[in-house]
């Protein structure tokens, strides 16, 4: 399995009463395994605070496929399935599978970044643009040209 960047058990307090995963737990562990990737990059949350960057997430969708228990080990994927040449804007798909394999949802994610003094959206610095556009890319990966204004 490529692009794995998150790994773990799932515990108890990610349970809900139906006893499996709650929905929020989902969109944990995908924002874990977004910023491992980021990291991964060279582009940390700290790296970014400094720069009084953020990312910022303008949609975010789920679809659950099959159940997730307590203490099932899961892995999650993060590619960038949609992006702007400048990275300003960008969709990432997560998919969270089982143990045993089985892909059990699909957490898909619309985002930008924001100056946090701004607190306006923002691009990234060339260096760090760069950085970002050599994440991993979808099979189907789009790179999405702005329309002139």
């Amino acid at each position: 399995m490529d692009n794995v960047f998150f790994e773990g058990d799932v515990l108890w307090s990610q349970i809900d009463a139906n006893q499996h995963m709650r929905h929020t737990a989902y969109a944990d562990f995908a924002v874990q395994a977004r910023l491992n990737m980021l990291e991964k990059l060279g582009l940390s949350l700290s790296t970014l605070l400094q720069a009084k960057i953020g990312p910022v997430l303008f949609k975010e969708e789920l679809l659950y496929l099959r159940e997730i228990g307590m203490n099932d080990n899961i892995k999650v994927t993060a590619v960038v399935t949609k992006f702007r040449p400048d990275a300003s804007r960008w969709s990432i798909r997560h998919e969270l599978f089982r143990r045993d394999g089985t892909k059990a949802a699909i957490v898909n994610v619309d985002g930008s970044w924001i100056d946090m003094d701004k607190r306006k959206l923002t691009t990234l610095p060339d260096e760090f643009r760069k950085l970002f556009l050599d994440a991993p890319r979808s099979h189907d990966c789009i790179e999405e040209i702005p329309e002139p204004k």
